[in-house]
């Protein structure tokens, strides 16, 4: 298999780890701080998927880290293919989740003007934001887990 920019085992692997993992401890704590989050499913189902994603990138951090640390190569294709389901699994349920937080959100600025929690709005808006930005990290490295195990 081909050692290219992101692949496990790699500086530009681990910040893409660690992106992953900052943005979905920051949209959990945004969205953890309001007082009502628990009202709307689609917001406890973006905590839980960030959860997911928090967890998952961690774990994928740590084991870039040592891999960095150790020189190991992380190729294997049944470690690659992990990987690339993991990957998949987690960008999946983070588009889902952030995408119907997106949509509550229009729901509730744009067409009922319902918006009145003033801070918890902006702390709701800041909370999807972050969960497309941890989104935009694990596509990308799904992609290139894909692309590691098609080259390989």
């Amino acid at each position: 298999m081909k050692d290219f920019a992101g692949t496990p085992g790699t500086l530009t692997g681990l910040v893409l780890r660690v992106s992953q993992f900052v943005f979905a401890a920051g949209s959990i704590a945004s969205m953890a701080t309001t007082n009502s989050f628990f009202d709307i499913t689609a917001f406890c189902y973006l905590i839980a998927s960030m959860g997911l994603q928090l967890v998952w990138s961690f774990g994928l951090a740590i084991l870039d880290a040592y891999a960095i640390l150790k020189r190991k190569v992380l190729h294997g294709p049944v470690l690659v293919s992990l990987f690339v389901v993991g990957d998949w699994v987690t960008a999946t349920l983070s588009l889902a989740a952030a995408s119907s937080s997106a949509g509550i959100m229009v729901l509730y600025f744009n067409d009922l003007d319902r918006c009145n929690f003033g801070p918890e709005c902006r702390k709701y808006q800041m909370a999807v934001a972050l969960a497309y930005m941890s989104w935009i990290g694990v596509g990308t490295s799904s992609l290139i887990m894909l692309w590691l195990l098609a080259s390989g």
